[in-house]
C-alpha cells in the first residue's frame, strides 16, 4: 500500500492515487493501510435520487413505524459492536472509546425513538385565531426530503449518527459522508443498515473527501456539518446560494474559570479531564483556563502533579490514558501553538511537543503558565492535550477573558459551590456552561437545547427537541367556520377603521 503513487490536489490539499483513490493513514503506525475510493459527483447524484424516491413512503408510515425500524437498527449495531469497534479502533488509534461507541449509538437511537412521538405531539399547535373567532388553525410537519450530513474525524461513528437519527425519525432520507480521515468504520456500519431493508432505502453512508462533500451539498434539501470554521463557512455559502438550511457545529475554544473558593484538587481533575480526554480531540475540550490569582500557583502545582500521572497509550493500546493524534497534521498545529506560546514567554510545567513513537504522533499532558491572549494557544482552536493557565484578579476580568474569543461553543466554571458557579456561568457567552465540572455537554444531547455563540455554530440547537424539529417545516392549516366575508363588508371594515 505504501508504494502507491500519490498526487496532490491543489484545490483541496487532499492526497490521491493516480486512479483517484485516497490513501488513509493508520494513526498508530503512520502508515497507509487503507484506500478510499470516493464516488463521482454523478454517482452521488444517483444515490441521492434513489433516497428521494424512497423518502415519501418513509414519511407516510408514521413516527411509530419509523421508530420500530430504527430500534431494529440499534439491535443490529449492538450485535455487530465488536467489528464496528475494531474498525473505529483502527480509525482513531484508541480502543476503549472505540468499543464503547456502538453501544452509545444504539442507546442514543433507542432514546430518540422513545422521545420522538412526544416531541412531535408537544410541537403541534391547534386552536382559534386570537383576532378572528371564525378562523381555527392546526399544524402539520413536512420533513425536508433529503438531508446531507458531513461529519468529522474525531468521533467517527457517534458524530455520523448524531444528526442522522433524529432526521430519520422526522421522516427525512439521509446521506452521510464521514471524514476521509476515518472511513474504515463505514463498511461495518453499512452492513448493519443492510440488515434493516426499510432503513437501507433511506439511509446511505458514502466514503469520500471534499469533492464528495461538495457534491452532496449540491443535491440535498438541508445540510448538517460538524467541523472547522473555514469549511463550515464555505458550505454555508453554498447552502445560502441554494436557499437551503445549513446546520453547522463548528470549532470551540472552551474556557474554564476556577475561583478562589474552589476545591482545587477537584478543579484540577475536572480541568485535566476536559483538556486531555481523547487527546483533546473533542470540540468542547477545555482549551483555556483562568484561575484566581490568589490560588493560581497552588492550582498549577496540583494540576501539574495530576498531569504527570497520565501515561501515553503506547505501546499497548489497552493501557495508558492519552492516545495518538488521529490526524498527524493536527499534531503539527498543536506543536505550532505550543512553540508560539513558549517563544512569547510562556512557562512549560510538564509535557512538551509531540513525539513520534512507532510512526504515531503522541503528546503528553502539557501544562503552561505565563500565557496571554497574544498567543495562538489562547485564541485559536488547538485540539490537543495542552492546558494553558492564566491568572485573573477578579471575576469581572475572568468573564472578560472567557468572552474574548471568536468562538462560543461551551465553557465551564468551578467554584466553591454551584450557586457561585451559576452566577458566573450566566455571564459567559457560550451555548452550554458546565458548572462544578467540565465537558458536561454530552449528558444533555436529547434533553436541553443550546445555541452556539459567534463562530461556533449556525442553525439552531442540535440538542433537545429542536435536534429533531429543525428537520421539519411547519405547515399551518387554517379553517374558516363561518361565512366568507364579501368585498362590501371588507370595504365597510376599512371605512370604519379610518
Amino acid at each position: 500500500m505504501t508504494s502507491v503513487p500519490l498526487t496532490n490536489s491543489h484545490a483541496t490539499g487532499t492526497t490521491t492515487t493516480d486512479d483517484g483513490a485516497m490513501p488513509v493513514t493508520n494513526p498508530r503506525t503512520g502508515r497507509v493501510d487503507h484506500l478510499l475510493r470516493p464516488p463521482t459527483p454523478d454517482e452521488v447524484a444517483r444515490l441521492c435520487a434513489g433516497l428521494r424516491t424512497a423518502q415519501p413512503a418513509w414519511t407516510a408510515v408514521g413516527i411509530d413505524h419509523r421508530a420500530a425500524v430504527l430500534r431494529r437498527w440499534a439491535d443490529a449495531i449492538e450485535a455487530n459492536a465488536t467489528v464496528i469497534g475494531d474498525a473505529e479502533m483502527t480509525d482513531t488509534g484508541r480502543s476503549r472509546v472505540a468499543h464503547e461507541v456502538p453501544y452509545l449509538v444504539a442507546s442514543s437511537i433507542r432514546g430518540w425513538c422513545d422521545a420522538a412521538p412526544g416531541i412531535l405531539e408537544s410541537a403541534r399547535l391547534h386552536g382559534v385565531s386570537s383576532t378572528s373567532c371564525t378562523v381555527s388553525y392546526d399544524t402539520e410537519f413536512d420533513p425536508y426530503a433529503l438531508l446531507g450530513v458531513i461529519s468529522p474525524w474525531n468521533h467517527p461513528f457517534l458524530l455520523a449518527t448524531l444528526d442522522a437519527v433524529p432526521a430519520l425519525l422526522a421522516g427525512c432520507a439521509v446521506i452521510v459522508k464521514p471524514s476521509e480521515v476515518t472511513p474504515r468504520f463505514i463498511g461495518p456500519v453499512a452492513d448493519t443498515i443492510a440488515e434493516v431493508p426499510e432503513l437501507a432505502a433511506v439511509l446511505c453512508l458514502v466514503a469520500g473527501g471534499p469533492r464528495t462533500g461538495r457534491a452532496i451539498a449540491d443535491e440535498v434539501d438541508a445540510l448538517c456539518f460538524t467541523g472547522s470554521v473555514p469549511t463550515g463557512r464555505a458550505l454555508a455559502e453554498t447552502c445560502a446560494r441554494r436557499f437551503i438550511p445549513a446546520f453547522l457545529e463548528l470549532g470551540g475554544k472552551d474556557a474554564a474559570i476556577v475561583t478562589a473558593s474552589a476545591d482545587l484538587q477537584r478543579a484540577a481533575a475536572a480541568v485535566l479531564k476536559g483538556a486531555v480526554h481523547n487527546t483533546g480531540q473533542i470540540c468542547f475540550a477545555t482549551e483555556r483556563v483562568y484561575v484566581d490569582r490568589s490560588v493560581h500557583d497552588t492550582f498549577v502545582k496540583e494540576l501539574t502533579a495530576q498531569a504527570r500521572q497520565l501515561e501515553l497509550n503506547h505501546p499497548d493500546i489497552e493501557r495508558g490514558h492519552i492516545g495518538p493524534f488521529i490526524l498527524a497534521r493536527q499534531a503539527d498545529i498543536v506543536d505550532d501553538h505550543l512553540a508560539d506560546a513558549l517563544a512569547k514567554g510562556a512557562v512549560l510545567h510538564c509535557g512538551g511537543p509531540s513525539e513520534t513513537l512507532d510512526g504515531g504522533r503522541y503528546m503528553r499532558a502539557t501544562v503552561l503558565t505565563g500565557v496571554d491572549h497574544s498567543m495562538k494557544i489562547m485564541r485559536e482552536e488547538t485540539f490537543g492535550p495542552v492546558v494553558p493557565v492564566q491568572a485573573y484578579d477578579d471575576v469581572d476580568e475572568a468573564v472578560r477573558l472567557a468572552n474574548d474569543t471568536t468562538y462560543g461553543l461551551s465553557a465551564a466554571v468551578i467554584a466553591g459551590d454551584a450557586q457561585e458557579a451559576r452566577a458566573i456561568g450566566r455571564r459567559i457567552d457560550a451555548g452550554a456552561v458546565s458548572l462544578m465540572d467540565t465537558s458536561l455537554t454530552i449528558a444533555i444531547m436529547r434533553d436541553v437545547e443550546k445555541t452556539s455563540y459567534n463562530a461556533s455554530g449556525l442553525g439552531g440547537s442540535r440538542m433537545g427537541p429542536n435536534g429533531m424539529l429543525r428537520f421539519l417545516r411547519r405547515k399551518a392549516l387554517l379553517t374558516r367556520s363561518g361565512p366568507v366575508p364579501d368585498m362590501d363588508s371588507l370595504r365597510e371594515d376599512a371605512a370604519a377603521r379610518r
